[in-house]
C-alpha cells in the first residue's frame, strides 16, 4: 500500500515535529495518516520499523536531490557548490538528515538499529530495505561521494577544457561534502558555497591516488 506507507511515513515525521520520539504513539500516528492502526503495523511491523523507515526516506531524498542538482548542464565547480549549499540548507531544516550527516543523534529523535536477526523478514519489500538499517555517517559520505562522481561522470559538459580524471573527481567531491558537513556543525558568518568553490577548482598539489575516504562494504551495497 504505497499511498498509506507515505501517508504513515509523513504523519509519523510530522509528530516527531511536535514530540520527542519516546513520546510518539502509533495510534496517533494511524490516525494523524486516515488509516487502521492495523495498516500500520502491517507496513512497519511496529514503532522501530517505523523508525527505520523514516531514516530510510531521509537518506533516499537526499541522494534523490543530491543527483538532480549533480545532473545539471554546469561547471562541475557550480554543482559542487550547489550540492555543499543545498546540503547545509536541508540538513538544518531536516533534524534526521542532520543526524544522519553528522552523527549527532539527540534523545528527541528516533536511533533506530537495524531489525534483529532473528525477526522474520517483512512481507513489504519497502520495509525490509529500511530493516537493514541506515549507512553509518561515514558511509553516507562515501555514498553520495560515489554516486556524485559516477552522475558527474554520465553529465559531463562540453568544454575545450581537459575534464578531471575519476581519481581527482573523487577527491574533489569527498572535499565539498566535508567542508558542508564542516559548515553545518560549525557555521561560519557567510555560505559555504565561496569556501567550497575555492577549493575544488584550487590546483592539486599532487594527483590524488585514492579518495579521502575507502569506499565502504556497507555503503556500496547501498
Amino acid at each position: 500500500m504505497p499511498a498509506a506507507r507515505e501517508a504513515l511515513l509523513d504523519a509519523g515525521l510530522a509528530a516527531l515535529a511536535e514530540l520527542p520520539w519516546s513520546a510518539v504513539r502509533m495510534v496517533d500516528v494511524a490516525l494523524a495518516a486516515g488509516v487502521s492502526r492495523q495498516t500500520l503495523y502491517n507496513e512497519f511491523g511496529g514503532k522501530d520499523g517505523l523508525a527505520r523507515a523514516l531514516v530510510r526516506r531521509e537518506v533516499d531524498l537526499y541522494l534523490r536531490g543530491a543527483e538532480r542538482l549533480l545532473s545539471e548542464r554546469r561547471e562541475i565547480a557550480d554543482r559542487l557548490v550547489a550540492v555543499a549549499e543545498w546540503t547545509v540548507t536541508e540538513a538544518r531544516a531536516r533534524p534526521l538528515l542532520r543526524a544522519l550527516l553528522t552523527g549527532c543523534w539527540g534523545r528527541w529523535l528516533p536511533a533506530p538499529s537495524p531489525a534483529r536477526i532473528s525477526a522474520p523478514p517483512s512481507g513489504v519489500p519497502a520495509q525490509r530495505r529500511a530493516d537493514a538499517g541506515p549507512p553509518a555517517t561515514g558511509d553516507l559520505v562515501a555514498l553520495v561521494r560515489d554516486r556524485s562522481v559516477a552522475v558527474l561522470e554520465r553529465h559531463r559538459t562540453d568544454h575545450p577544457r581537459p575534464r578531471p580524471g575519476r581519481a581527482e573527481l573523487l577527491y574533489r567531491c569527498e572535499l565539498a561534502l566535508r567542508l558542508a558537513l564542516a559548515h553545518l556543525v560549525a557555521p561560519g558568518g557567510e555560505s559555504v558555497g565561496p569556501l567550497v568553490r575555492t577549493a575544488v577548482t584550487a590546483p592539486l598539489p599532487a594527483a590524488p591516488s585514492v579518495p579521502l575516504s575507502a569506499p565502504s562494504p556497507r555503503a556500496g551495497a547501498r
